[in-house]
């Protein structure tokens, strides 16, 4: 039991599925002319052998569903008996049939191969040896169409014709008669097949240009139209590409009349490692210290040179990969006035000097 509801449920979505596809397609409702042959098989009460013939439909399609035209007719099937004259029997006469009828069709589906019922009414001239008589016809039937190309299509069906001739007595005992027709031919489209459209992509966002010359990622003071060196460390002085050539190492201060770096000190140089481990630039670095001019030139000459190689030698710990260059400068090179206390504070200093920029 299973099973079948399963099954059930698959027959549903695959035409679900169908249905969903038809309704993207456009609707086609172009005219047509459809040209084709039949096979007449007639009924015992016409007393003749079957037939041939053929015709041409002009048609419209309507929607998904539906066509309608109007179709003319010939056909013949020999062997018509003369029945007021018993003496004329099977004498190679034939059943004459022309007409026109107006169709209606509806279509299943609409695919490649598309099956359709009609049912269609009109009027025949019917012509035998020495008479001839107007008649009624009508007929049902069901058939296929199989597109081969956008403005080709092979079409088939059959039919039970209905033939009412009233009081024409074209045969002894009746203006009744019932006939099977077999059409077989092609349906010629007018005009380009309806495609469905394209879907538009929808229209990019605009981007916003942003102007590098308003730009200074890195707050080094250059713009980033022209910094040949991005993500300086911060504090560095930079030449006029952005390149960086000294970065003073602010708060790196030493024990008293020492070369041994503080808690503090060793805090910061922590930083100054990672960022120097980060920055792309790996030129070699020289490691310069300073000193206020207290005491004597020689002392603090060699004083600075040992606190520039510990800061030199911590930094490499950390894994600092540049070339280091330790160097001491004393009390040479003062950057504020040594009669201040300020200022000697400021003179008592280590820097990082990018060797090449």
């Amino acid at each position: 039991m299973l099973k079948k509801h399963l099954l059930v449920l698959a027959v549903l979505a695959s035409i679900g599925s169908i249905s969903l596809a038809q309704a993207d397609e456009p609707v086609d409702t172009r005219w047509y002319a459809a040209p084709f042959g039949t096979f007449l098989k007639t009924g015992g009460d016409r007393n003749s052998h079957d037939g041939w013939g053929g015709g041409l439909a002009i048609g419209k399609m309507l929607d998904k569903h539906f066509n309608v035209e109007v179709k003319g007719i010939y056909q013949t099937a020999t062997g018509y008996n003369d029945w007021r004259d018993p003496t004329r029997q099977n004498v190679g006469g034939s059943w004459d049939i022309a007409g026109a009828t107006a169709d209606v069709q509806y279509f299943l589906s609409r695919n490649a191969f598309s099956p359709y019922t009609v049912i269609g009414l009109g009027g025949i001239t019917t012509d035998v040896p020495g008479r001839s008589g107007v008649g009624f016809i009508g007929e049902a039937g069901a058939g296929f169409t199989y597109e081969l190309l956008d403005n080709l299509l092979v079409r088939s069906d059959v039919r039970y014709r209905y033939n009412q001739n009233f009081n024409a007595n074209l045969q002894q005992g009746t203006n009744e008669f019932h006939d099977m027709v077999v059409n077989v031919g092609v349906v010629l489209p007018f005009g380009p097949k309806p495609k469905a459209e394209e879907p538009v992509a929808p229209a990019p966002e605009p981007v916003a240009v942003v102007d590098c010359s308003t730009l200074d990622s890195d707050n080094d003071g250059i713009n980033d139209c022209i910094d040949k060196c991005p993500g300086t460390l911060a504090g560095s002085k930079v030449d006029a590409t952005g390149c960086p050539i000294s970065l003073e190492l602010k708060g790196v201060n030493f024990k008293y009349d020492s070369a041994q770096l503080t808690e503090n000190a060793q805090y910061i140089l922590d930083g100054v490692a990672q960022n120097l481990i980060n920055y792309p630039l790996k030129n070699e670095l020289e490691v310069d210290g300073h000193t206020s001019s207290e005491g004597s030139n020689a002392y603090n000459l060699k004083l600075s040179q040992k606190r520039s190689l510990s800061v030199a030698n911590y930094l490499a710990s950390k894994g600092v990969t540049n070339k280091l260059h330790a160097k001491g400068y004393g009390e040479s090179k003062p950057v504020a006035d040594n009669r201040t206390e300020q200022g000697r504070e400021q003179n008592r200093r280590v820097e990082l000097i990018w060797i090449g920029n």
